[in-house]
C-alpha cells in the first residue's frame, strides 16, 4: 500500500505530537453535500449505495474533495450486521432504519447466525479495499461498526425508539436472553472489524449510539462489557511508545457517555469519543486520545459564533497530545456548506496557535 501523506489523525490517536489538531466529522459523507444527494438520487436508495462498492467509495471521497479533512470514514451503516443476520434492513422515508423481522424472545436469538464478513458483508470489504486504493495515501481510512448494545436496540425495537421500552423490558425480565444476543453480536462485530482491518481500514470506530439511555450499572454490564470484549478480539497489532503506522487504533464513542469516560478509557481503547456535554478540560490527557466535541447545531450559527466555539473547544483541551477535533454527534443534513468550511479553517488556524503557544 502507498505511504500515508497525512498521518496527523493516526499520530493523535497514539497521543503523539502533531503540527495542528486533526479533524474529521461524523457523517461527513452525507446529505448536507449536494453531490451526495445527487449520487443517492441516481442510486435510488441508501442500501443500494451501501452495497455498491463504487458508490460507497465515491460517497466516502466526496467530503475530502471539498474540505481539508484528516481522515476518511467508509460510507456504510451501523446496521449491516443485523441485516446480514437475516433481519431485513430497510429505510422508510423520513423515519430512519427499520427491520422486517424483529427479535422478541430467546428462541429468535438462538436462531440468529454469526455472519461471515467476507461472504455476507463482502460489499463492505470491497468498498474498503477500493477506497483505500483511491485515497492514494492522502489520509487514513476509518472502518466502523455499531456497538452490540446499539445493534440490539434496533433489532429488538424494530427501528429507532424514544423510550427503548422493548429492549429494557428484556433487560429486566429476561437478562439471560439479552446477554446471549449481546454475546453473539460481540463475536460478529469482532469478526467484522477484523475483516475491515484486513481489507484496509487503518483505524476502527465503535459507535455506541444508545449506551447513554442506560442506568449506571446497566451501562457497564450490557454495553461497555461487550465493547471491552470486542477490543480483546481485534487484530490491532502492537502499540509502541513511538508512533507507528502499522498499529490500528480503536475509538469507542458512547453518545451521552460522559459519566463513564474513566471506565471507557480503562478498556484499553486508544481513544474515547465524547459529546458536547463533556468539559474537555476535566479529562485525563496523554494516555488515551480524546475525540470531540463541538455540538453540530453550532454550525447553524454565523461565522463568528462557529469560530468562537471552535476556539473554546481547542482551549478546553489545551496544549496536550491526543486530541482529534470532531462533532459531538453526526453533522445535520441541513448544515450550510459555508459553515463546514468555517469550521475546518477555524480548527486549522486556532489549533496551530495553541500548539505554538
Amino acid at each position: 500500500m502507498m505511504e500515508l501523506k497525512n498521518d496527523r489523525y493516526l499520530r493523535a490517536l497514539q497521543c503523539q505530537p502533531v503540527d495542528r489538531t486533526p479533524l474529521w466529522m461524523m457523517r461527513q459523507a452525507g446529505r448536507y453535500l449536494p453531490e451526495y444527494r445527487q449520487l443517492r438520487a441516481e442510486a435510488g436508495d441508501f442500501m443500494t449505495m451501501c452495497k455498491n462498492p463504487d458508490l460507497a467509495c465515491e460517497a466516502t471521497l466526496q467530503p475530502l474533495r471539498r474540505f481539508d479533512l484528516d481522515a476518511a470514514i467508509i460510507f456504510s451503516d451501523i446496521l449491516t450486521i443485523p441485516d446480514a443476520m437475516g433481519l431485513g434492513l430497510y429505510f422508510e422515508q423520513g423515519e430512519g432504519p427499520k427491520f422486517k423481522k424483529v427479535i422478541t424472545n430467546i428462541n429468535d436469538i438462538k436462531q440468529l447466525p454469526i455472519p461471515d464478513p467476507n461472504k455476507d458483508l463482502a460489499y463492505v470489504m470491497n468498498a474498503l479495499s477500493l477506497t483505500r486504493q483511491e485515497l492514494k495515501g492522502k489520509v487514513p481510512l476509518i472502518g466502523f461498526s455499531g456497538s452490540p448494545w446499539t445493534l440490539a436496540t434496533y433489532m429488538i425495537e424494530g427501528g429507532s425508539s424514544k423510550t427503548f421500552t422493548k429492549i429494557k423490558k428484556m433487560l429486566y425480565s429476561d437478562p439471560a436472553a439479552l446477554h446471549l444476543l449481546l454475546d453473539k453480536l460481540a463475536e460478529s462485530v469482532a469478526l467484522y472489524l477484523n475483516a475491515q482491518i484486513e481489507a484496509g481500514a487503518q483505524s476502527i470506530m465503535i459507535f455506541d449510539s444508545w449506551g447513554g439511555v442506560l442506568s449506571h450499572s446497566s451501562y457497564l454490564e450490557f454495553s461497555l462489557h461487550y465493547m471491552h470484549k470486542i477490543l480483546s478480539l481485534l487484530n490491532r497489532g502492537t502499540k509502541h511508545e513511538q508512533y507507528t503506522q502499522n498499529y490500528i487504533p480503536v475509538t469507542l464513542f458512547t453518545k451521552g457517555g460522559g459519566l463513564w469516560i474513566d471506565k471507557i478509557m480503562a478498556t484499553g481503547c486508544d481513544a474515547v469519543g465524547v459529546d458536547w456535554t463533556v468539559d474537555l478540560s476535566t479529562l485525563t490527557k496523554g494516555k488515551v486520545a480524546i475525540q470531540g466535541n463541538l455540538d453540530p447545531t453550532i454550525l447553524y450559527g454565523d461565522k463568528q459564533t462557529i469560530e468562537e466555539n471552535v476556539a473554546a473547544v481547542l482551549q478546553e483541551f489545551g496544549q496536550h497530545n491526543g486530541h482529534i477535533f470532531n462533532l459531538g454527534h453526526g453533522i445535520n443534513q441541513d448544515t450550510p456548506i459555508e459553515s463546514v468550511e468555517t469550521l475546518v479553517n477555524a480548527v486549522h488556524k486556532f489549533s496551530k496557535k495553541i500548539i505554538m503557544e
